[in-house]
């Protein structure tokens, strides 16, 4: 597709590929708190092979050049869970990245929207990048800091030229970030002071059982967001994905779980924050990235984290217990991290209408600090 000066190709073939993923990083160049992704890890994500969300989805990249210099890139998908579960007419786009031109955005939502109208669909949402379970939104408040793990960085201009192209605000998500040096407020002191329930159990990961863990806690997950917008559960491939990509980083004094009458019904992951150390790699392992990295997890330690999940099964929804369990939790993780010399951890992805864990997480960490938004369009 070729409009204004602007050419958009699909990607095809992994040249293709590594273009596609090198556009953020050249678009990104010189920005203070860009943390480029490891092009490895980036390789896997979007490949069908490995990734197991292109089991349920069909996807397709562009790349946007103007005098064959790249200048932007998209995605679209056709996500049959989605389809199925939330919106029969429904697509997405995700994996935007274009400098401040309103044409530039233009031949980009234009070819992504004109692709999914081609495939019978009627609306467009996103960014998923790829799927609701992964990357989502655009940063459009919080531009001061780096991002965490498994965490966007934007520039400020997309959120403007967005909307200039029809798509109006669908969802804002927010990021908490908890200073874990701080004491909790009297309030949750007081109801962390109170003993639990008998039959109630705080536990850590048992890394003798590391893949049933797992599996246990993102079947709590995929119960406890059920009702939540847009939400898709794990399917058993990503489960057993998700646990061998994690596997590396998890620390299971990082992992907890409260059982209820011997039965996990609540958890929380949290994650040493893999961008403090990576930062500085360019994106690349090699010749001795990989060392530096084992080093900074490993030896030197990181000072951040992230709690990229956690949840409560319905059936406590509503109850005292169903409460006061994620308080639990985030203090499990605060005793073991403080001594690792852990200084903050960031609590996300928190739906703005998660009225429960807004009011937990602005309890602890006061109003978020950075704010992801989610769009949506009409194709007409």
């Amino acid at each position: 597709m070729t409009s204004l000066g602007i050419d958009v190709t699909p990607v095809e073939g992994k040249a293709d590929l590594d273009a596609f993923i090198r556009v953020q990083h050249a678009l990104h160049a010189g920005q203070p708190h860009f943390v480029p992704p490891l092009f490895l890890e980036r390789r896997d994500a979007l490949s069908p092979q490995k990734n197991p969300y292109f089991q349920h989805a069909e996807t397709r990249l562009w790349i946007a050049r103007r005098g064959g210099v790249p200048v932007g890139r998209i995605s679209a998908q056709i996500c049959a869970m989605h389809r199925t579960t939330h919106d029969p007419d429904g697509g997405h786009f995700g994996l935007i990245e274009g400098i401040d031109d309103p044409a530039v955005f233009k031949a980009l939502i234009d070819t992504a929207g004109a692709w999914l109208r081609s495939k019978g669909l009627k609306r467009m949402l996103g960014p998923f990048n790829l799927g609701i379970n992964e990357q989502i939104g655009i940063l459009v408040d919080g531009f001061d800091t780096p991002p965490k793990l498994l965490m966007s960085h934007d520039q400020p201009h997309m959120d403007a030229r967005l909307k200039e192209q029809g798509l109006a605000k669908a969802k804002d998500v927010f990021a908490y970030l908890y200073r874990l040096k701080d004491d909790p407020p009297p309030g949750i002191a007081r109801i962390l002071s109170r003993k639990l329930p008998a039959n109630v159990t705080i536990r850590s990961l048992d890394a003798k059982r590391f893949d049933a863990d797992i599996a246990k806690a993102l079947e709590i997950f995929n119960d406890a967001w059920a009702d939540n917008w847009s939400a898709l559960p794990y399917t058993a491939a990503e489960v057993k994905h998700l646990a061998k990509e994690l596997k590396p980083l998890i620390v299971p004094e990082f992992f907890w779980f409260a059982e209820v009458d011997g039965e996990p019904s609540a958890f929380i992951i949290g994650l040493p924050n893999l961008n403090e150390a990576i930062a500085d790699l360019g994106g690349s392992l090699l010749p001795l990235g990989v060392f530096k990295l084992l080093w900074r997890l490993k030896v030197r330690g990181v000072k951040t984290g992230r709690v990229p999940l956690m949840g409560v099964k319905r059936k406590l929804r509503g109850s005292t217990l169903g409460s006061v369990l994620p308080l639990h939790l985030i203090a499990s993780i605060r005793k073991a991290a403080l001594p690792k010399g852990f200084e903050t951890a960031e609590l996300s992805w928190i739906l703005e209408d998660n009225s429960r864990m807004r009011h937990i997480c602005e309890s602890l960490c006061g109003a978020p600090y950075k704010t992801y938004r989610i769009y949506a369009k009409e194709l007409a």
